[in-house]
């Protein structure tokens, strides 16, 4: 992700319902990448890399009008052979699938994790 990525990658983030809303500019002192297609960016990842072989996903989040069509999916690849850990909203139900759809398993839970409402974090890895 470059700095001329985050007006798009701020887009993207503030259409996708559960996208964590972080300041884009963050995302530049994290691993991150962007999905392009035809020079326009339609997707984004930012992992916050552990341990030698794993890593956080910190956000993920792709375009509404480019949702289902394999870019997240796409995104997550690249951040492979890692192991990959992740927390969802428990009522992001179509977020769970796709992560299940990916190999992702649930290793646990953060009760009350999420505010506005409160709301438990389903801890996924792969």
């Amino acid at each position: 992700m470059l700095e001329a990525d985050l007006p798009a990658v701020a887009a993207i983030q503030a259409a996708t319902t559960h996208a964590a809303q972080w300041p884009p500019a963050s995302y530049l002192t994290r691993e991150s990448w962007v999905a392009e297609l035809n020079g326009v960016v339609i997707g984004f990842l930012v992992l916050l890399p552990l341990p030698p072989g794993e890593a956080e996903v910190l956000n993920i989040a792709v375009s509404p009008d480019f949702q289902r069509r394999g870019v997240g999916r796409a995104l997550l690849n690249r951040a492979s052979p890692r192991t990959l850990h992740l927390e969802v909203r428990e009522s992001n139900a179509a977020a769970r699938a796709f992560y299940q759809s990916l190999g992702f398993q649930e290793t646990g839970r953060r009760r009350a994790y999420y505010q506005h409402p409160s709301e438990d974090a389903i801890l996924l890895s792969r």
